[in-house]
C-alpha cells in the first residue's frame, strides 16, 4: 500500500511539473508584439456602409479600418503597425476571444466615446489575443 502511494504522488509531481513547464514556454513564446491607445468616436461605431455596429471587436476593426484603411481618425489616435495589414484586422475578434476586456470596457465601447487600449500578444509577428482596457 505505502508504494502505491509513493507512486500516485510521484505521478502528481511529474505530471504537475510538465504541466507548469508547457505554461511557461507557452508564456515565453508569445509577448507583447505592439500597443496603441486610440479613441472610439462616432465614425468608429458604423461600419462603410453605414450600419451600426454591435459588438466590441467590430467597433475596434472598424477603428482601426478607420485609421489605416479610409484614414479618419480622431485627434490622438496612435498608429499600429499590425492592424495595418487587413488580415490582422480581420483576426481581431478570435484574438479578443482569445483575450481579455471586461463587461463594462465592452459596453462603454459600444457607446463609443471613450479611449480604448489594445495590448497585442503574440510569437513571430502573428497575433494570438488582444487586451483591451478603456477609459474616459
Amino acid at each position: 500500500m505505502r508504494k502505491l502511494l509513493l507512486i500516485l504522488f510521484s505521478s502528481v509531481i511529474v505530471a504537475g511539473t510538465a504541466h507548469a513547464q508547457a505554461r511557461v514556454q507557452a508564456t515565453h513564446s508569445n509577448h507583447l508584439i505592439e500597443s496603441y491607445r486610440a479613441y472610439i468616436g462616432k465614425a468608429d461605431l458604423y461600419n462603410s456602409n453605414g450600419a451600426r455596429l454591435t459588438q466590441p471587436w467590430q467597433i475596434i476593426r472598424q477603428d482601426r479600418a478607420n485609421f489605416h484603411q479610409y484614414h479618419v481618425r480622431d485627434p490622438g489616435d496612435q498608429s499600429d503597425s499590425f492592424f495595418a495589414d487587413a488580415a490582422n484586422r480581420q483576426a481581431l475578434e478570435q484574438m479578443l476571444r482569445n483575450g481579455t476586456m471586461t463587461r463594462e470596457a465592452a459596453n462603454m465601447i459600444i457607446h463609443g466615446n471613450v479611449w480604448v487600449e489594445v495590448d497585442i500578444y503574440g510569437d513571430q509577428g502573428t497575433g494570438r489575443w488582444i487586451d483591451v482596457t478603456v477609459s474616459d
